[in-house]
């Protein structure tokens, strides 16, 4: 049926307008147009004729046929109508035109109006490709963002795993510890553990919330770029009717996490645990060992597994650079704002060492200048000459050479001292008191020879 009233339509299509035949006239020669067609096109003609053939014709020569005019009546109401959606629901004229102003289509009465006066349009056709091709540009840069956030996620699911490790690996570490010590020390086991648990809690907790974050907004993305590919396969008018709500699905998402920073989710050294607890047994431990502090040491620079031995290597190491690591040089885990502090510190024949305290405060991403008005306290053996800073120091006969440094300090009376223990003689003081917490550092350019720290003996030589 609708075939063959496709095939009767060419019959009754009037060749100027190209619709159907309204109130049609005959000319003699035989071709039938609309009549208010036929006048327009003569008004543009100095001699009438007719549009099809061009032979000459008379202003009287037009008929009408009542019979042909009902038959083009009874054909366009047998006609099938128009989509709905292919028709201007104001004005009831096809949608030819797509206007980017109010990112709509619209018919060729639309477009001649006030309301869209001004605007840019553009055909149909055109517009689909233009808006189709901004789109796959949006689900580009979308797609990047899909990416990156799982490469986050992969991060952040990584990073989760390795504390978990590393928190049963101190777990394990410090039950073994314990075991060397009497009931009192099981019952101290217990509560570190707990508390080691608790402190890890709420570290965990915000990993998972981070991650089940990240994979609530991937699914977000692929379910809106899902249904942006299903919008750009809809047919043209319905995919520019829903244009404006397929540009909201491609919208980034806003804030996104994508900061890692494992320092957030680190906790205390298993040495600093095992202390507070030997602490609490008196006369055991009068005071905290010092240890090095790994995320503190510079790049060629390696401590120990037990963070008490620091050694040279010639070859750079890939660290991270984390805002506790220094330039040059290692710190101690711990620092000290009062009391009194030894620890000892075993040099043997290394030729090329620094130790001493720094402020807190201090670049760590610079070279100290080895001076107490730049918050740094340090004695030096280098090229055989030991020096108080860049001034030269005592002078040490080679057999005389002090295998132990001894460093005392004295934080609330203001004074650091070097002492050669063995030999209780004094190699190096700095006194006038300290602006600030200072931590204790150590240096060391000889690969054969590493230097080893060990808690000393606070009663002053």
């Amino acid at each position: 049926m609708a075939d063959a009233l496709s095939f009767l339509e060419e019959d009754f299509t009037c060749l100027i307008c190209c619709d159907i035949f309204t109130d049609p006239v005959t000319l003699k020669c035989s071709h039938s147009l609309c009549e208010e067609c036929l006048q327009r096109f003569w008004r543009t003609q100095d001699v009438p004729q007719c549009p099809v053939c061009r032979k000459k014709c008379s202003q009287d020569e037009p008929t009408k046929s009542l019979a042909f005019r009902a038959l083009c009546e009874s054909f366009k109401k047998r006609k099938p109508t128009a989509v709905s959606g292919d028709v201007c629901p104001e004005h009831k004229e096809a949608l030819k035109l797509f206007c980017f102003e109010d990112q709509q289509p619209i018919c060729v009465v639309c477009y001649t109006s006030k309301k869209h006066e001004n605007h840019k349009c553009s055909p149909l056709e055109e517009a689909v490709g233009n808006l189709k091709e901004d789109l796959k540009t949006k689900i580009d840069r979308l797609q990047a963002t899909h990416t990156e956030l799982k490469k986050i996620h992969e991060s952040f699911v990584k990073v989760a795993e390795i504390i978990k490790e590393d928190t049963n690996e101190e777990e394990n570490q410090i039950k073994k510890e314990f075991e060397k010590l009497h009931q009192f020390l099981k019952d101290e086991e217990e509560k570190q553990i707990r508390s080691l648990r608790k402190e890890m809690e709420p570290q965990d907790e915000k990993l998972k919330s981070i991650i089940d974050e990240l994979s609530v907004q991937i699914s977000d993305l692929s379910e809106r770029m899902a249904a942006v590919w299903q919008d750009m396969e809809a047919e043209n008018i319905s995919f520019l009717q829903n244009y404006r709500d397929t540009l909201k699905r491609l919208k980034c998402p806003s804030g996104l996490n994508t900061t890692l920073k494992t320092e957030e989710f680190q906790h205390q050294p298993t040495q600093t645990v095992i202390f507070t607890t030997w602490a609490r047994m008196q006369n055991l431990v009068e005071q905290p060992p010092v240890t090095l502090d790994p995320d503190t040491a510079s790049s060629k620079l390696l401590v120990s597994q037990d963070c008490t031995t620091v050694e040279y290597v010639e070859m750079k190491m890939h660290v991270s650079d984390n805002p506790k690591r220094l330039y040059v040089g290692v710190l101690a885990s711990q620092g000290f704002s009062s009391g009194v502090h030894c620890w000892d510190v075993e040099v043997r024949d290394n030729d090329h060492w620094t130790l001493g305290v720094v402020g807190e405060t201090v670049n760590r991403k610079k070279l100290f200048k080895m001076d107490p008005k730049c918050r740094f306290w340090c004695f030096r053996y280098v090229d055989g000459e030991y020096k108080k800073g860049n001034k030269p120091g005592r002078d040490i006969d080679d057999d005389e050479r002090p295998s132990i440094i001894r460093l005392q300090l004295d934080f609330d009376k203001g004074e650091l001292r070097f002492i050669d223990p063995f030999r209780n003689r004094s190699l190096c003081t700095y006194t006038g008191g300290f602006p600030e917490k200072v931590f204790p550092y150590f240096c060391t350019g000889d690969a054969d020879t590493p230097l080893n720290v060990f808690p000393a003996n606070k009663q002053k030589l």
